[in-house]
């Protein structure tokens, strides 16, 4: 699946406005991907951060590089779970909610 055809139409027009900054963006994303971490587990760890972060944007693109990563519905879902004792019950079923939003 190409970036073009998984990424929202918004994104796809503020990179085109903005490509010093989408340019810079996915530097910091490349110097990220340094070390000894597997493509799956980046993903997961990527998409509780956005979850720990109650980000909705990044979570469904969290969700969405995931699951192109070969990461399973059941991986995302313990993810979720996980982040019910730190992010609290509400903020938990927003971001199960998020994610549902993608992998339906």
């Amino acid at each position: 699946m190409s970036q073009e055809s998984s990424t929202p139409s918004v994104y796809q027009s503020f990179i085109e406005t903005y490509p010093e900054l989408a340019e810079a963006w996915g530097k910091i994303g490349e110097a990220g991907r340094t070390g000894p971490l597997d493509e799956k587990t980046v993903r997961l760890v990527k998409l509780a951060l956005a979850i720990g972060a109650s980000r909705e944007g990044a979570v469904h693109a969290g969700v969405r590089k995931a699951i192109a990563a070969g990461v399973s519905k059941e991986q995302m879902a313990q993810v979720v779970a996980l982040a019910a004792g730190t992010v609290g019950f509400p903020s938990t079923v927003a971001a199960y909610s998020w994610i549902q939003d993608i992998v339906k």
